[in-house]
């Protein structure tokens, strides 16, 4: 799963900007929805940032492109139901095609990955004396 240039700017609690990599809020939505069935956007969002320790906050604009953007390729779907305040929400869950994608960008991330820490690993040894 090739990387765009383009990213996501996500604010941090101690006021730092955390850029993300276009891509990545979308595998960590496609991650949710399959570790946890189907959740309405703003239990998605509140998850993502439970999970990150609150180190990633998502503003309701942000959650909702990337949920719009899963729908149109095809990878969520989104039905109405009840929410647990008894109001009507949206719900998304992972589809088949989904999972495959999920599945190539977990694979993409682990490759990646290995390769940073490989080259800083190299770097790192590099300043030793």
């Amino acid at each position: 799963m090739p990387q765009q240039a383009c990213h996501t700017t996500v604010y941090m609690p101690q006021e730092n900007k955390l850029d993300l990599l276009q891509g990545t809020l979308d595998m960590m939505v496609l991650q949710t929805l399959a570790a946890l069935g189907p959740l309405h956007g703003y239990g998605i969002a509140r998850r993502i940032e439970q999970v990150s320790g609150d180190q990633i906050l998502l503003n309701q604009g942000t959650i909702y492109a990337s949920l719009v953007r899963l729908v149109q390729r095809g990878w969520i779907a989104a039905d109405w139901g009840t929410s647990e305040n008894n109001r009507k929400a949206k719900f998304y869950s992972i589809t088949r095609k989904g999972r495959k994608q999920l599945a190539a960008g977990v694979a993409h991330w682990e490759r990646l990955s290995d390769v940073m820490g490989r080259v800083l690993a190299l770097a790192g040894a590099a300043e030793k004396p």
